[in-house]
């Protein structure tokens, strides 16, 4: 059942201030909708990609294609995961994540481009399905990320606007 959202992007008081560029890219809508259709948009991006493109990295000492998909990956993981964990009451404060020692660690041009997309179609419907469940008194309950506070609702905008971000620069500088 989907539960009547507020469409307004959170007060910069629901998230660290390093934050704002993705709550500001991420598009305009009810967040899990927004969230729902963009995964669509973003398998069709990903779908446009030749399958033997994946190692390739725009320049020396930037990512692969792997790579980018892998830390969008891992980023929608550990956001929903802070969500999951401050939308059932948990105050925990959590740490922070290195991006680079995640991408390091990963070993992601290992992997099949497809093995990525197909990951990210999932996690992303998966991720959906438990944001559908979340009604307004969810989306506003708050947690502490590296001694910063942050809404649940903050945290899907951005999600969406990392994923935005990346797709902006993949179809930018990868093309």
């Amino acid at each position: 059942m989907q539960n009547a959202r507020d469409a307004r992007q959170p007060a910069r008081s629901e998230y660290a201030d390093c934050y704002h560029g993705y709550v500001q890219s991420a598009p305009s809508g009810e967040i899990v909708q927004v969230l729902r259709d963009q995964r669509e948009s973003t398998l069709q991006v990903f779908g446009q990609i030749p399958p033997d493109k994946g190692a390739y990295g725009y320049a020396d000492g930037k990512w692969s294609i792997n790579e980018l998909i892998g830390h969008m990956l891992d980023t929608e993981w550990i956001f929903t995961y802070r969500a999951l964990r401050f939308a059932r009451g948990d105050t925990s404060p959590l740490v922070g994540m290195d991006q680079d020692e995640f991408v390091a660690g990963a070993n992601f041009d290992d992997r099949e481009l497809s093995s990525l997309i197909a990951e990210f179609a999932h996690v992303r419907a998966a991720n959906v399905t438990l944001f559908e469940s979340f009604d307004e008194s969810v989306m506003q309950r708050k947690g502490t990320a590296f001694d910063c506070p942050f809404t649940v609702r903050s945290l899907l905008h951005i999600i969406a606007g990392h994923t935005q971000h990346h797709l902006n620069v993949l179809l930018e500088r990868y093309s």
